[in-house]
């Protein structure tokens, strides 16, 4: 099988893709050196593969990359980020109470 995730920046949202098929997405709000991540949705007939995981690294890569500060709004991104603490940095110092991190 093929993996693939993508910014698809005309509808605000990070796709992952199982052999072209649309497995989920991340949608995000950007606005200026900030991402806001607000919605994450797998399709549940990709359930236990690992997907969501694999997009919200993804995702938040892209936002390191491109030295975005990260509003995680969704519950799924900010849960990712809690269990994966390299990610927090992310997160701007005076946001993190707000979010829980």
């Amino acid at each position: 099988m093929t993996t693939t995730i993508a910014d698809n920046p005309d509808r605000s949202r990070f796709e992952i893709t199982e052999d072209g098929e649309l497995a989920g997405f991340a949608e995000y709000h950007r606005y200026e050196n900030e991402i806001a991540f607000i919605h994450t949705e797998t399709d549940p007939a990709f359930a236990g593969r690992g997907l969501a995981g694999a997009l919200a690294r993804a995702a938040l890569d892209t936002a390191r990359e491109q030295g975005l500060a990260v509003l995680p709004y969704c519950p799924f991104i900010r849960g990712w980020i809690g269990k994966h603490p390299e990610y927090v940095d992310l997160v701007p110092e005076a946001q993190r109470t707000r979010f829980g991190l």
